[in-house]
């Protein structure tokens, strides 16, 4: 995927309110790219805009090198909210992209041997019957992360998608997300506010200025993989990129409360 002097604005009656301008990236085959940045700089704006579902005020994004000019059929949507379906179970909603476009084209028993499949991934077996009401919070979000990957989109694009989570809760998910994308060649744009984050499991982390969001740095993680969420933040180097991501982000943090 690749950004070209992409901008973006919205309007509010006669207010113009400016999400991205000129953003200039691209996003490389089998990379977790992380995007950090301040609320309201455009991050979800971009994530969006990649999956064709706004179209941009100036610049273009390209898929595969072409323009995109419908909603992007090739990725997967992990939004900051679980959006399940309430009336369909566990297995059900996790079923659910393989019942539309071509995908619905899969034999029957090879749907039902992903979607088991992607249950356990998740750790969610034994749950496969029970509705979205009768999970916790960190259940939902893995039967959610289940969905987005059971037909095996190109891209997966995750808008802060353990945000609302307790720490202990995030780490395990972070851990399961590692586990299940290491290995298997897929793109991640992962967009959070959280710099260990970040650093923990992407391979670059760009950072974004306050709206109208332009992008401030971009940092190559060097960390060793597989990573253990859990030990990474102690590896030597960690700290280094802490601290320069975070210089990063404070000064684009200190500009915007200053205009």
């Amino acid at each position: 995927m690749e950004y070209r002097d992409l901008s973006k604005v919205f309007f509010k009656g006669n207010q113009q309110i400016y999400a991205l301008a000129h953003v200039q990236a691209e996003v490389r085959d089998g990379e977790l790219l992380a995007i950090v940045g301040p609320s309201g700089c455009g991050k979800s704006t971009l994530l969006n805009l990649s999956a064709g579902l706004m179209v941009p005020g100036t610049g273009e994004v390209l898929y595969r090198g072409r323009p995109l000019t419908d909603v992007n059929t090739q990725v997967s949507y992990v939004t900051q909210k679980d959006n399940l379906l309430p009336w369909r179970t566990v297995e059900d909603n996790i079923a659910l992209p393989l019942e539309l476009g071509d995908r619905a084209r899969l034999p029957k028993d090879e749907r039902r041997a992903r979607v088991t499949r992607y249950i356990e991934l998740v750790g969610l077996g034994g749950f496969e019957k029970h509705y979205p009401s009768e999970l916790s919070g960190g259940m939902r979000k893995r039967a959610q992360l289940a969905r987005s990957l059971v037909y095996e989109p190109e891209v997966l694009l995750m808008d802060e998608p353990f945000g609302a989570l307790d720490a202990q809760l995030k780490l395990v998910l972070q851990a399961q997300l590692l586990r299940m994308w290491e290995g298997t060649g897929r793109t991640l744009v992962f967009v959070t506010h959280d710099l260990v984050e970040a650093i923990a499991l992407a391979d670059r982390v760009i950072v974004m200025s306050s709206r109208p969001g332009r992008i401030r740095a971009v940092e190559h993680i060097e960390l060793p993989r597989p990573r253990d969420v859990f030990t990474v933040r102690f590896a030597p180097g960690f700290g280094d990129y802490f601290e320069r991501l975070w210089s990063a982000l404070r000064e684009t943090i200190d500009h915007g409360q200053g205009v």
